[in-house]
């Protein structure tokens, strides 16, 4: 494995790609993103995404993602455009559910630290230990003491995370007020998305300016040297998703691994096989 020192020394794994990419962006910088743009432009950043995950294994790099946002601001979104094209074994997504009585008795952050990455591992939290500066706080499952408590400790305890070797990456997707409106109404009518719309999503809609205020004094308490918050405008998914991508490409170094050529070997003769009688039970073709 080489020294952190050595991996600092990388370059994107394919400046082709980028180029790409970032045409297909600027070609339509002003206005919504068209569907082609966006396709085209996805296709190119997946592309250096996969030559990532193998620097990553390469390497025995670990990298840790952190989402945060309102909901309705597109953060399910942005982890589906980063992982549809890579491994799960290697992008793994942490989505935690309410705490257990135990992990209630718990140091607050314990629940979290078992999910960070080994080596060769890219950890991306769909919401994380953060959760104490927002919903925790502004819905009253904590008290502001505990808050508070949490906001002296966390850059601490990032520091140890970052000193341990890994890469922490923390983005805060910013939806206006008016997005969020139209996104949360959109899930009340499309029955594919009426799941994403629960009871505490309801509630949570109602305390905007709490969520303000909740969130300042986060990104005042923990946007550290070694534990940055980057802020992404969300009102447009297709853009941020692909400034998303982007932005962790260029803040992991990595190269491209040499390929060696693949050929497919030839299939084996059947000899003494014989095709089989058996009534497979084949599910009805509707389409």
């Amino acid at each position: 494995m080489k020294s952190a020192k050595a991996r600092k020394s990388g370059h994107p794994a394919s400046a082709e790609a980028a180029a790409e990419a970032s045409a297909a962006e600027t070609a339509a910088s002003t206005g919504p993103l068209s569907t082609k743009a966006y396709d085209k432009a996805l296709k190119a950043l997946h592309g250096e995404l996969v030559a990532l995950q193998q620097w990553v294994q390469h390497e025995g790099l670990k990298v840790c993602i952190v989402f945060e946002g309102r909901d309705g601001a597109g953060k399910g979104g942005a982890i589906k455009a980063i992982t549809e094209r890579v491994s799960p074994r290697v992008f793994r997504v942490v989505a935690l559910p309410a705490p257990t009585e135990r992990e209630k008795s718990q140091m607050y952050i314990q629940r979290y630290i078992k999910h960070l990455p080994a080596a060769g591992e890219v950890v991306i939290f769909d919401r994380s230990w953060y959760n104490r500066a927002g919903v925790e706080r502004v819905m009253g499952f904590c008290t502001d003491e505990q808050a508070q408590a949490f906001l002296r400790a966390v850059p601490l305890v990032e520091k140890a995370i970052v000193e341990s070797g890994v890469i922490l990456l923390k983005f805060w997707l910013e939806v206006s007020a008016e997005e969020q409106t139209r996104r949360l109404k959109d899930r009340i009518d499309d029955p594919r998305k009426t799941w994403k719309l629960t009871p505490m999503d309801l509630r949570s809609y109602s305390r905007w300016y709490d969520y303000s205020r909740a969130r300042d004094e986060m990104f005042k308490a923990s946007d550290s040297s070694w534990a940055p918050w980057y802020a992404v405008h969300s009102d447009d998914k297709k853009r941020a998703r692909l400034n998303i991508i982007r932005h962790i490409l260029d803040s992991v170094p990595h190269k491209k691994l040499p390929r060696e050529k693949i050929e497919l070997p030839k299939r084996q003769k059947p000899g003494s096989y014989q095709d089989s009688h058996y009534p497979f039970r084949f599910i009805a073709e509707a389409y």
